[in-house]
């Protein structure tokens, strides 16, 4: 039985290789360093879709494939051409992608757009992760956890919004 790290990894991994601005967000609590940008899933066509966006809207388009990967042993060869993170960004536009990887789940309208909740403390995360967590669909999600790439979490919430959460891994 194959884990469910690789598809959590191709996540971190997307997040960990964008070069994103920080923009602050005020929480009831205190204020934090939090990031927050579109995340668009294709069904194998990513690099093409976003090749056409970077011709649209100019930019830096950056992509790394699943075989270029040092998750790549843990998914089929077959999977290897498709996309583990696109990233297109200009001083206007920034945005990321990815090809759909998850090995159960399949993409139709609604779950192929999502949005990327990106910061360094895990309290952060948790305080944002469990306000859009109420109500949230429990079969898509995956609780913010601390994984050997750093924190991760997935959530669909009350609205059917799907929201990634990256943080740097926490000390041991």
């Amino acid at each position: 039985m194959r884990p469910r790290f690789s598809e959590a990894f191709f996540v971190r991994y997307a997040l960990t290789t964008a070069r994103t601005r920080n923009l602050e967000v005020a929480q009831p609590e205190a204020s934090t360093m939090i990031n927050v940008t579109p995340f668009l899933l294709f069904d194998g066509n990513c690099a093409n879709a976003m090749a056409f966006y970077q011709s649209c809207l100019g930019g830096e388009l950056t992509i790394t494939k699943v075989g270029e990967t040092p998750m790549k042993d843990q998914m089929p060869p077959e999977q290897h051409h498709k996309v583990a993170y696109a990233h297109l960004k200009s001083d206007d536009v920034e945005f990321s992608a990815t090809d759909w990887l998850h090995p159960t789940r399949t993409p139709k309208p609604g779950n192929t757009v999502a949005m990327y909740v990106i910061g360094e403390k895990y309290e952060e995360l948790r305080a944002i992760f469990d306000r859009l967590a109420a109500g949230a669909d429990k079969e898509l999600l995956d609780r913010l956890r601390d994984m050997p790439f750093g924190i991760y979490g997935h959530l669909a919430d009350k609205y059917g919004v799907h929201w990634f959460f990256r943080g740097e891994k926490t000390e041991s």
